[in-house]
């Protein structure tokens, strides 16, 4: 059973910095759409940033602080993490599909999930 790792979580000031990262347990793993997703107390589950190939999708609430961004050669996942707001407070999982590039942005076509992460920012 293939695990997605998550680290680089914590608790930071209103507008500093964090850098998530995932890495899959399997070297063979297909990372050819990955992406991250946070879930705040009370709230569903949403999506923050996703990557396939060369084509990105990001949330509103996160464009132009947010970054993702892949190292295939460590097979890793990061996501930085500007301008953190206390409203990005949540648990951030890393997410992928079985396969294949990304269908769309939507949270169904992702299998794969890592434990979660937390993130704290406050005011």
């Amino acid at each position: 059973q293939v695990q997605l790792v998550e680290s680089g979580g914590g608790s930071v000031q209103a507008g500093g910095s964090l850098r998530l990262s995932c890495t899959p347990s399997e070297v063979t793993f297909s990372t050819l759409c990955m992406g991250w997703f946070r879930q705040a107390p009370g709230k569903e589950r949403e999506g923050v940033a996703i990557i396939s190939a060369d084509i990105f999708y990001y949330a509103d609430s996160v464009k132009g602080r947010f970054t993702i961004s892949q190292d295939n050669a460590k097979k890793t996942l990061y996501l930085q993490m500007n301008s953190l707001k206390p409203e990005d407070t949540a648990m951030y999982y890393c997410a992928a599909r079985s396969g294949g590039y990304c269908y769309g942005w939507g949270r169904n076509q992702f299998v794969y999930w890592g434990q979660g992460t937390q993130v704290t920012v406050s005011s």
